[in-house]
């Protein structure tokens, strides 16, 4: 039933764009997410660029949630109506996640339709890698949505996490052009706000301040639990952990900090990270500070879910499924960090450009 669903919908809005498409093209960029209601970093800092590389172009800003992806909400539905008219007349779109309305329309030549992903990478496998696994999309629902399709450029961080985004954007390697996301300039020339922090969390002063980024899943709250108490039990170590928006761990008053700290301002602020199969590994990275994989649940996720990087291969002095092991390791105060450095090196290119121009000027051609 509910593929049948969506085919109609899928004909319905095709039907109604067609006559739209008639609009003249504009010098028109439409930015397209449903990552949240506002901006993301990487978007006002490339829209902003734009703004100063062409200031005639004119720039609508498509961004609507997806709070619940079992099934499209009323105001969803007219939100999609509302990007088809913006589409029906641009010349770029610009979309950093999967977008009904620019995958599943048949849109006019003129229009160029850029992927420009909401993260610096891809430990785990997602989008159409994921497809038919236990942990991804239904196969029917996922090729009558059109997932991904129309994309004539796809932007990826590195050589090595292009041959990744050609598998879950379903594209060819001639379609991939390298740049990394605004946030590595952020992340490498914001800021510190370390004496901030102290200031707002006294009890961490004199601390080793350890960051803990785990990717989303269910049963995350078992897995920080249980670092936790690893944790509780050492002297002059203080964890903070940095959940998912949409996880249950960002509400648990236990994992409560003072201010407000962006994760990219945690990383910098941390004197190691630790994360597992989230993207914040590839942004962790760029800082060269010591960082940890802790995967208790590897065999189970990298069969139900898939992996990218398979970190026990590829960093296994590093990477540890058991928390005792783990903070064992972290208080031996013995990182290599050359480590990390050529796992960044691999994963992320560019790190000393200026990334927002190089993919404003991209978006531009």
């Amino acid at each position: 039933m509910k593929l049948l669903i969506v085919k109609v919908f899928v004909l319905f809005i095709r039907v109604l764009y067609a006559p739209m498409k008639l609009r003249k093209t504009k010098n028109k960029i439409v930015w397209l997410s449903r990552q949240s209601d506002e901006k993301s970093e990487d978007i006002k800092r490339l829209s902003d660029m734009i703004n100063k590389l062409s200031p005639e172009t004119i720039q609508v800003f498509r961004l609507k949630r997806l709070k619940d992806e079992s099934g499209l909400s009323l105001s969803y539905v007219f939100s999609i109506f509302v990007d088809m008219w913006e589409l029906s007349d641009a010349s770029i779109a610009v979309a950093d996640t999967y977008s009904i309305s620019l995958s599943c329309l048949n849109h006019k030549k003129a229009l160029k339709k850029i992927q420009i992903w909401h993260a610096l990478g891809a430990v785990k496998k997602f989008s159409l890698q994921s497809v038919g696994k236990a942990q991804g999309r239904n196969e029917a629902v996922s090729r009558a949505m059109c997932m991904h399709k129309n994309y004539d450029v796809v932007i990826a961080p590195s050589e090595a996490t292009a041959k990744f985004y050609c598998e879950a954007f379903g594209c060819t390697e001639d379609k991939i052009r390298l740049a990394s996301l605004p946030r590595v300039d952020e992340i490498l020339n914001g800021d510190c706000r370390k004496a901030e922090f102290l200031n707002s969390n006294p009890d961490f002063n004199g601390k080793k301040i350890i960051l803990y980024t785990p990717t989303f899943r269910t049963n995350d709250d078992v897995y920080a639990e249980r670092l936790h108490n690893a944790f509780s039990e050492t002297e002059g170590i203080k964890l903070v952990v940095k959940a998912h928006p949409l996880s249950k761990l960002s509400q648990n008053p236990k994992y409560q900090i003072n201010g407000d700290f962006s994760t990219y301002d945690l990383m910098k602020i941390a004197d190691g990270i630790i994360t597992d199969y989230s993207a914040c590994a590839f942004e962790g990275s760029l800082l060269n500070k010591p960082m940890w994989f802790y995967v208790p649940d590897y065999e189970i996720y990298k069969a139900e879910q898939g992996l990218n990087v398979d970190v026990l291969s590829e960093l296994p002095s590093v990477s540890f499924t058991d928390e005792k092991m783990l903070v064992k390791d972290i208080l031996s105060d013995n990182y290599d960090l050359s480590l990390i450095e050529h796992f960044s090196d691999k994963y992320v290119k560019n790190k000393n450009a200026d990334n927002t121009e190089m993919l404003a000027r991209i978006i531009l051609e």
